[in-house]
Order: structure tokens, then sequence, then C-alpha cells
């Protein structure tokens, strides 16, 4: 059997679901601003440090992260994902963007160059000074990159084994990542005994020291420029213009360098 509210108390609990929320709820506890972002998986560790001066500078402004394969992230977008600002590792999938009028030519913007290493992890018999060809040797079984199909680094990984010659005998032995984060994660857990990766991560503090690592010659790949762009669609244009100018400031520009990253123009 149901009970009845006393009447006195229908009217007191009608009255309060009648207000409008800003005289119910504590303007403190209102959410953040949101910046939702779609970043490249290479940025993962530099993005974070840029971000905490983000928090600091603008502790009204939060920032949600989802960190992938750029040319997925075109897919998603155009699936109508809620993001607000996209960071590819290729400029030209920000421009594709524009093209399809899901954002203006305008927000476009190159933030770095990608570069490319040889990479063997920690206890390894295999010295990757010599670079690419090193991958060849058979104490090598498996070699990690990104997938190619929708990663810019794994299209300039197999772009630089062809450079080098050495892509038929090395192709057997490949395993690939869903992005260059994965395929980074491969070799550190020792899934593959080497991989041709992000400089950007092997220069993190959590791989930073667990293995060991050389640069793949910049000509012999295709310059990774990476770019971003606000997307039509963000939430809070503002908001995420202050994320992008972050990044592109000063203390971002460090930051990148710090990791790796070439700047746009050098």
């Amino acid at each position: 059997m149901s009970r009845r509210l006393p009447r006195v108390a229908a009217a007191v609990l009608t009255a309060v679901a009648l207000l409008p929320l800003s005289a119910c709820a504590d303007p403190s506890d209102q959410p953040d601003r949101v910046v939702r972002v779609a970043a490249a998986a290479d940025l993962k560790y530099a993005l974070e440090e840029v971000l905490a001066l983000v928090a600091e500078e603008h502790p009204e402004i939060r920032v949600d992260v989802t960190y992938g394969s750029s040319g997925t992230f075109v897919q998603q977008i155009a699936n109508g994902a809620p993001f607000d600002l996209y960071l590819s590792a290729d400029l030209a999938y920000p421009r594709q963007l524009a093209d399809r009028g899901l954002a203006t030519a305008a927000e476009v913007f190159p933030y770095a160059v990608g570069r490319l290493v040889v990479w063997t992890p920690e206890g390894s018999p295999v010295d990757p000074g010599p670079g690419l060809a090193v991958l060849t040797d058979r104490r090598i079984r498996t070699v990690a990159i990104a997938n190619p199909e929708h990663a810019p680094y794994g299209r300039a990984a197999v772009a630089a084994l062809r450079s080098a010659g050495v892509y038929d005998q090395v192709a057997p032995k490949l395993v690939l990542g869903e992005n260059v984060a994965q395929a980074a994660e491969f070799v550190s857990s020792g899934n593959a005994q080497a991989g041709v990766v992000a400089l950007s991560l092997v220069r993190s503090d959590p791989l930073r020291g667990r293995g060991s690592w050389v640069e793949v010659p910049l000509e012999s790949y295709p310059r990774l420029d990476q770019g971003g762009v606000v997307l039509a669609g963000a939430g809070d244009p503002a908001a995420a213009r202050v994320v992008r100018d972050t990044l592109l400031g000063d203390a971002g520009r460090a930051i990148l360098a710090d990791y790796g990253f070439t700047l746009p123009g050098t």
C-alpha cells in the first residue's frame, strides 16, 4: 500500500522541483569548461606536460584526452565523435576534415615534426647502432611498428625500411600496433625484439632507459609534419583554443623539443 506525503511536505517538494537549477545548486558544483581532445599516440607524454600548464593557468578548463591512431580519429570525427580539438601525427588529416566541412581551413595549424627511431629493449643482445639494417639480424624475430593503414608513424616506418633496402627481409617479422604507442609497448613488454617507433615515446619517463635506440635518418621517410584543428562542432571553441595556444606557446614548444620533436619551420 502506498503512503501519501503530508500536504505541507508535498508542497515543499513541488516548490523545490520548480526552482531553476542555479537556485538549487552551488555554482561551484557546475561542470568545468570541458575540452575533448583526440590526440595522436606519439603525443601522450609530451601533451600531459602541456596540459599541466593548462590546468595551472586555466583551472576552469578540464581537458579530456583520448590517444590513438590519427587515421582512426578522422573516421570517428566524420561519424560524429564529439571531439573539440584534434591533434594529428599527419597535418594532412586536419586539412581533410576542413575540406569536408568538419572544420575551417583557418583553424588548421602545424605544431611539430615527428621523428623515428629503431629501438631494442633492455637486455637485448642486439645493438641498434647500425640502424634499420640491424632488423635483419636473425636474433630479432619480431619488429613492432604502428599499423601503416591508418597510423602516420607506421607509414613512415615502412617507407624507411624500403629506403634502407631491408623491407622484404623485415616484412615477415612485422607486428602491427593499433598506434605507435602500442607498438612501443610491444617492445617494452618484450613481445617484440625491436621496433621502429616515435622518438617522443622513447624519450618519455616511462620508457627512457628501458632499452637502446638510434634515430632513423630524416631523409629516409616522408617528413612527419604534425598538425591539429579546432573542430567545427566544438562545444567551447574558446576553451579549445586555449589548449591549442598553450601547445603552440613558448612553454609548449619547449616541452615538444624536450621530447625530440622538431618545431615547424625548422
